[in-house]
């Protein structure tokens, strides 16, 4: 994410990538780094793009093998998976393995501002180093407030999770049916690829006129050839509502010759 590349660079470290969920390319990076400097693999637990999930297992595995600490923005994994909508750390088992854990408020908590967790030493050490947050407003009181709530309802109303995960489930398979490309999504962002740039303006604007809000993305957010539209669900979405998309989108793809 964005965010997390101008982090990089207000820390002034060497920065060095890797494959998108490669852990052989992942492997080969943190081999080139002293064995005794201070490593950070950085990810995101779902990816917002595709969907699918980082390969924080392995990544545990790596943290170990090659003494590095793992950071993994929950942006949009927090409210979606793992026990009460804890995130992908939690629904791996991982999250003590994880030594920063952050995260939005403005995704699943519907407010505005984020959070990072981690253990006391590390929270004191940003507290009094970050410039981003030494220099920043503080959060508002009704932006808190509504981001508590939020969590509140995640723990007191589990039917609300059920709901998104048993229309995501079938969403993919009603995708997958009608023969459109969502790659390897795990997730209620679910991929509907392009792979045209002029034609991801085009579906989008065709989908609005036929009621179906969706959101392009094009480069620099994804490779030229993998344009794509974002099809997202939230938990008060219904199956006839998937239907009737479904079935707008397929009339927009068939009219641009895309399935």
């Amino acid at each position: 994410h964005a965010s997390i590349v101008d982090g990089k660079r207000l820390s002034f470290s060497q920065n060095l990538k890797y494959k998108h969920n490669d852990m052989a390319d992942l492997e080969k990076q943190l081999q080139k780094c002293n064995p005794d400097a201070i490593k950070l693999i950085i990810v995101d637990g779902v990816f917002s793009m595709e969907g699918d999930l980082a390969s924080l297992p392995e990544i545990v595995r790596l943290k170990h093998k090659y003494n590095a600490s793992i950071m993994v923005d929950e942006a949009h994994g927090l409210g979606v998976f793992g026990k009460q909508g804890r995130g992908v750390c939690d629904y791996f088992g991982l999250t003590d393995e994880v030594d920063l854990i952050m995260g939005t408020f403005s995704k699943s908590l519907a407010s505005i501002g984020g959070f990072i967790a981690a253990d006391k030493s590390i929270i004191n050490w940003l507290k009094h180093n970050a410039r981003t947050y030494i220099f920043s407003a503080s959060a508002t009181p009704a932006a808190t407030a509504s981001a508590l709530e939020a969590l509140h309802i995640l723990q007191q109303e589990p039917e609300r999770l059920e709901n998104l995960w048993n229309v995501t489930n079938y969403a993919l398979k009603r995708f997958r049916e009608s023969g459109f490309e969502i790659g390897a999504t795990e997730s209620p962002i679910i991929p509907l690829y392009v792979r045209d740039t002029e034609k991801t303006f085009m579906v989008t604007k065709l989908a609005f006129d036929e009621g179906v809000f969706i959101n392009p993305v094009i480069p620099p957010a994804c490779a030229p050839q993998d344009t794509l539209v974002r099809f997202a669900l939230m938990a008060n979405h219904t199956h006839e509502q998937v239907d009737e998309a479904i079935q707008k989108l397929t009339k927009v793809f068939k009219q641009l010759e895309l399935l």
